[in-house]
């Protein structure tokens, strides 16, 4: 059966753009079809000492179960050149899996809905572009609400969605 899935994209090393249609591209290539959000410029959370992220998020449809698709994405990552140093080092590729479906889990290795998703307007912002309406399976709020309960001082829009889209030729 398939299963919509709303994924966090982050890069705040090297091309950022360059790792986000990366990343983009192979999301499409190993799950399928995907719709892409802008993307918004944030300022890195935990380790400050740190380049400015570019986040985005993507919706797509898949019959992977979770622990699949997490499996899928580290490769993803890897192959951008992601290196796991230290918790919220910088990073070349973040993909996180923000929702699947209405599923909730609790991880290891897998957590759903991502259990900070609700605390970061970084993840949220791009997230109300594709879903605004989309509700929270533990909560029931809105993406836009959840989104209107957080400080937006640090995140600015950045290229809109046809501008980065792993579609379209940069």
């Amino acid at each position: 059966m398939m299963c919509e899935v709303y994924l966090g994209l982050g890069s705040n090393l090297g091309d950022r753009v360059a790792n986000l249609n990366a990343g983009a591209v192979m999301l499409e290539k190993r799950i399928g079809a995907i719709e892409v959000s802008s993307l918004f410029t944030t300022a890195p959370i935990g380790f400050a000492m740190q380049p400015e992220f570019l986040n985005a998020a993507c919706r797509l449809r898949t019959r992977l179960d979770p622990f699949d698709l997490m499996h899928t994405i580290r490769c993803i990552e890897d192959s951008v050149g992601r290196r796991r140093t230290f918790v919220n080092a910088p990073r070349t590729l973040d993909i996180d899996i923000l929702l699947f479906g209405s599923q909730v889990l609790r991880g290891p290795p897998v957590s759903l809905p991502h259990p900070r998703l609700v605390e970061r307007s970084f993840a949220l912002a791009p997230l109300v572009e594709l879903a605004p309406r989309l509700r929270h399976p533990v909560l029931g709020s809105t993406m836009s609400e959840l989104l209107g309960r957080l400080p937006r001082a640090n995140i600015r829009a950045a290229l809109p969605s046809g501008r980065w889209d792993p579609r379209v030729t940069l």
